[in-house]
Order: C-alpha cells, then structure tokens, then sequence
C-alpha cells in the first residue's frame, strides 16, 4: 500500500508542477505560447479556469496523499 502512495505522490507532484508552470501572471495563457498582448488583466476564462481550479485540486491531492503516507509509516 505505501508503494501505490509513493507512486501515486510522485506523478501528482509532477502534474502540481506542471500546472503551476503553464499558469503565467497577469497574462493569459495564450502569452504563454507567444501570443501576448501588452499588461492587459482580465478574468480567467476557458483552459485558466481550468488550469487553476486543477492545480487547487491538484494541491490537495498531494497534501492529502503526504498525509495518509506519514500515517501509514507510523502503523508499521
């Protein structure tokens, strides 16, 4: 069981990484592949929303997952 924990806390760790790098402040996520245009703010829409609403989840998977594999360590 805390070989599928480890695991599953490494490819979650990675994908919080990701995330966090797609995301680019101030600027929408096209900028993030050339297509920026100036210090416009706006609302997240479309594929930000989603990036960020997957990286909080993301997040505490990852917090939740640190959690049970100190509890499991501690059981045997």
């Amino acid at each position: 069981m805390l070989k599928i924990i480890n695991f599953t806390q490494i490819i979650v760790s990675v994908a919080v990484v990701v995330l966090i790098l797609l995301q680019n402040k101030g600027t929408g996520i096209g900028s993030v592949f050339g297509g920026g245009d100036g210090n416009v703010f706006h609302t997240k829409r479309g594929a930000e929303k989603w990036f960020f609403y997957a990286t909080i989840l993301a997040v505490f998977l990852f917090i939740g997952l640190g959690v049970a594999n100190l509890i499991l360590q501690q059981r045997s």
